[in-house]
């Protein structure tokens, strides 16, 4: 289940995070930005073979484990730790906008096929934002249509 979803300009600037929870916010944010520098890896490595091909999919950026403290139920002085795995995948467009999506993969396992087609849902709505005549490319996007696609992402288990 995706946790985090981030649309970032190409100047990279955000121009959408959304994410779950959303006491987490700033957390995710930092998250995105710091995958941005393997984004930007994963597309120069690439170099031209990029540009040829029609799949923008960059795969698994990297994953990360986060731990979370619970207080024991035996002892209430004592707290256990476990881990939490989150999984960041990229995705660039041909005009460089970069979508980078947070994944929790401690409870469920995702094909590389689902997060495709996770990442061809979130193109094809970002395109229908673009074409919006009210739209001015490089704002913040602002769309209900776009929102309600992302939060059913993000609550739909794959």
């Amino acid at each position: 289940m995706a946790v985090c979803v981030a649309v970032i300009a190409k100047e990279n600037y955000p121009l959408y995070i959304r994410s779950i929870p959303t006491e987490n916010e700033l957390k995710f944010h930092y998250m995105v930005h710091t995958s941005l520098d393997v984004v930007d890896e994963k597309i120069s490595a690439m170099g031209k073979a990029l540009v040829d091909q029609r799949e923008l999919y960059l795969g698994l950026l990297y994953p990360t484990e986060d731990y979370k403290v619970y207080p024991s139920y035996q002892s209430p002085c004592v707290e256990s730790t476990f881990p939490n795995q989150l999984c960041r995948y990229g995705y660039v467009t041909n005009s460089k906008v970069k979508f980078v999506m947070v994944v929790d993969s401690s409870n469920t396992a995702l094909r590389d096929n689902e997060i495709r087609s996770m990442f061809r849902k979130l193109h094809n709505s970002y395109t229908d934002v673009m074409c919006n005549p009210f739209y001015n490319p490089g704002d913040r996007i602002h769309s209900r249509a776009f929102d309600s696609m992302v939060t059913s992402m993000m609550i739909q288990v794959c």
